[in-house]
């Protein structure tokens, strides 16, 4: 079982500098050989067993002062959370099997909360009618693109650096991670949803919709990673998973774990990056508004869900513990 400890290797006092120049020199190679792995085949979006294989790669770059014993406990506690996270992802791709796909409802929800502004159209289709044009990539499809992939790695970077550091918070951020998945697959079963690129390429949304959430790979020059993801899009991925967007629902995760721990100044900081999230979202016809806010809603009850059983757990502790 993963222990909720702190690490025992886990350095208490700054490295001395021989140990640093060994870290930053473990750290430049990883780099390199990670940059030269996305040129060539690709960010690794397609298998958590890959992503989490790169992501133990850079702890051992970051102690390769340590002995195999500590890297090998990598292994131990994060194999088996891969595995449900392969699991999840194949499971994924089953959810629409049993209902059909809910489409108009979606459209109908955008154009309510947005259509006085938008000249009643969903705001995908007046986004992409204002800042693209077919055949042309702008220099800022680049940045849509990161905003896009980084929802397959900055949540699991995030994950195992606390890791390193604490386990503790780890411990704590897993749970809202994991519960998050659970909720939201359960409702791709209850409640499978059209995207909007899906509901114009079967006549539900006359206004046309582009798919171009891996367009700015070609302003990056970084062909070989657009095909990569492009081909988990159509082979792997569930099309009608759009209720709730786990893309947002991730990254409103990661931020809400971490507002508490710093000052309300920087609340902005963190809170930009699940907004651009959305923007990158609704623009390139991944998901609608709505199902953005339903998985904000989720990251809300699952805060509240675990948070209140963590609370039971620790008073039940705290009861069974007295009574000894």
């Amino acid at each position: 079982m993963t222990t909720l400890e702190t690490p025992p290797d886990t350095p208490a006092a700054p490295l001395p500098p021989d140990l640093r120049k060994r870290r930053i020199i473990g750290m430049l190679i990883w780099a390199v050989v990670f940059a030269v792995g996305v040129y060539f085949i690709g960010v690794p979006t397609s298998d958590p067993l890959i992503a989490f294989g790169w992501l133990w790669l850079a702890t051992i770059a970051w102690r390769n002062y340590r002995p195999w014993k500590t890297h090998l406990r990598f292994l131990r506690d994060w194999l088996p959370i891969a595995l449900l996270l392969v699991v999840y992802n194949v499971s994924r791709s089953w959810a629409d099997d049993f209902f059909a796909p809910h489409v108009t409802p979606l459209i109908d929800a955008d154009k309510a909360m947005f259509g006085w502004l938008t000249g009643g159209q969903v705001p995908t289709t007046w986004l992409q009618e204002h800042l693209y044009h077919p055949g042309q990539t702008p220099w800022w499809l680049a940045i849509v693109t990161l905003v896009y992939v980084s929802h397959f790695l900055t949540v699991p970077t995030i994950a195992v650096v606390l890791w390193v550091r604490d386990r503790v918070p780890w411990a704590r951020f897993m749970r809202r991670w994991i519960t998050l998945c659970v909720f939201g697959l359960i409702t791709y079963f209850l409640y499978p949803a059209a995207p909007p690129w899906w509901a114009h390429e079967y006549g539900y949304l006359a206004e046309p919709v582009t798919r171009i959430s891996t367009n700015g790979w070609d302003v990056l020059g970084l062909h070989g990673a657009g095909n990569t993801l492009n081909a988990l899009q159509v082979e792997q991925s569930n099309p009608v998973a759009a209720m709730p967007s786990l893309h947002t629902a991730w990254a409103m995760m990661a931020v809400a774990f971490f507002l508490p721990l710093v000052r309300k100044r920087w609340w902005p900081v963190l809170l930009a990056y699940p907004l651009a999230m959305t923007f990158t979202l609704v623009y390139t016809g991944e998901h609608y508004v709505i199902d953005v806010l339903v998985g904000w809603a989720y990251v809300a009850t699952v805060f509240l869900v675990v948070g209140l059983a963590e609370r039971w757990w620790a008073a039940r502790r705290r009861t069974l513990s007295s009574s000894v």
